[in-house]
């Protein structure tokens, strides 16, 4: 992509640089003020051209610590630059054919040659046109895109001085001076449609439906709940979109990494080789239950909860629940986190909201240990087999583990239960081993009883 941008901006340079020679030279020497005016207007290409071929050399180069979005708007600037040769070209052929046409007629000569250049120039500008909005197209190019604007102008001026040049063969001597002017008028109307673009670019003005494209194919990727904000800029070639959206603020972060790349997937879908950054805000579903809320809460605020209750009780909420804090915290110290807990539930839910809090010391991350002694597994196994008879629920304990740790023997097991039961009357039965094994072992930390359906 970026050799053919060189490429076809070095040919329109070199193509540029052969006509207006051909032009100046056929011009003075049949004295026609509109084929030196081409010649000026070709000249002016030249340099324009010359301006493009280095711009879009630079703009290809990465992005660096010095110039982060890269160089992309140096084509922009060349092509503002290309503006002001074009006004400047056309003021001075607007002041030269006003001059030749309110003085003395003056006789062209070898007109036919002259006829012959333009038709020349014609043709060389149309291939020009052509390749360089291909080329653009092909590549996003402003200061491409500007070229083969810049060349429809031309070749539709040489047209005019064309037309001219068959009047003054006919001895209308003074449509050479007019064909001039309309050819002045042409290079002011493309400068200043090429200034505007390249201008809007250099303030960085969002490309026209760009925003409302990127905002309607964001709206529709799953979570994302509102486009809060869409920035759409152009440096050279690259569109920079800026994106803010909100996302469910119950949604897991890896989830919202997730949506986020999605966002960006469906942003190239609109402007295929966007640099997108996505920014989001949590926001709270309209639909979002009391216990999600209390979760969300307590997670902003740190805390590990379970066994959560919510009940309505006179037209208030009333809430319970189970707090995990640091072991080795004080009855003071793990009261106030509790309290802080508390007062973020209620500055959400309302201030009447009736909360219970039982703390429990959180179990360590690591814990050092080895395999229980024979004697202490085959007591607490048969504790945990004569359990489960007596209840006449739990069924088939096997796989049990025992660990001896520093908070005492740590005691996990397998069972079966009805493949029907109900959760609650599951976890009733099994926790009724655990305290039953608890009981008759003291010297038993925690049990882990893990429930799986009978066969």
């Amino acid at each position: 992509m970026q050799k053919d941008k060189e490429r076809v901006a070095l040919i329109s340079m070199l193509s540029s640089a052969s006509l207006a020679i051909g032009k100046f030279a056929i011009g003075f020497m049949t004295g026609s003020i509109g084929l030196i005016s081409e010649g000026v207007h070709s000249s002016s290409d030249f340099v324009a051209t010359l301006v493009t071929w280095w711009a879009v050399r630079v703009s290809g180069k990465p992005a660096d610590d010095a110039h982060h979005y890269g160089y992309g708007k140096v084509e922009s600037v060349a092509a503002l630059f290309e503006v002001v040769l074009l006004l400047g070209a056309a003021g001075w052929i607007a002041y030269v054919a006003l001059r030749r046409l309110f003085s003395e007629p003056h006789q062209i000569e070898a007109a036919p040659v002259a006829i012959a250049v333009l038709v020349v120039s014609i043709v060389v500008d149309l291939w020009r046109v052509r390749a360089l909005r291909r080329v653009a197209k092909a590549t996003g190019s402003p200061a491409l895109a500007a070229d083969a604007l810049h060349f429809l102008s031309d070749m539709l001026a040489s047209c005019v001085v064309l037309v001219g040049m068959v009047f003054v063969t006919l001895g209308y001597w003074s449509a050479d001076a007019m064909a001039a002017l309309i050819v002045a008028g042409f290079i002011v109307v493309a400068a200043l449609k090429l200034g505007r673009q390249a201008f809007a670019s250099l303030v960085d003005a969002a490309p026209e439906g760009a925003s409302a494209a990127v905002t309607a194919a964001v709206t529709g990727v799953p979570h994302v709940m509102a486009v809060e904000r869409t920035r759409v800029r152009l440096a050279g070639a690259t569109p920079f979109v800026d994106l803010l959206i909100a996302v469910s603020r119950a949604l897991p972060l890896d989830h919202v990494a997730d949506v986020k790349s999605q966002v960006v997937l469906a942003v190239h879908g609109q402007l295929p080789n966007a640099e997108v950054t996505v920014e989001t805000i949590a926001r709270a579903d309209d639909d979002e239950s009391i216990e999600t809320q209390v979760r969300v809460i307590a997670a902003n605020q740190g805390a590990a909860i379970h066994r959560l209750t919510v009940q309505r009780m006179d037209g208030r909420l009333s809430i319970s629940l189970d707090i995990e804090v640091d072991a080795d915290l004080s009855v003071d110290e793990a009261h106030a986190v509790a309290s802080d807990l508390e007062t973020a539930i209620r500055a959400e839910l309302g201030g009447d909201t009736e909360i219970d809090t039982h703390i429990e010391p959180k179990a360590a991350e690591w814990l050092d240990g080895g395999e229980a002694s024979s004697e202490d597994r085959r007591l607490i196994e048969q504790s945990l087999i004569q359990a489960a008879k007596q209840g006449g629920v739990v069924d088939d304990v096997h796989n049990v583990r025992i660990r001896n740790t520093s908070i005492g023997l740590i005691v996990n097991f397998h069972c079966r239960l009805p493949p029907r039961m109900s959760v609650t009357e599951a976890h009733t039965a099994v926790d009724q081993l655990e305290r039953t094994v608890r009981a008759l072992h003291p010297n038993v930390g925690r049990v882990i009883g893990h429930a799986e359906p009978s066969v």
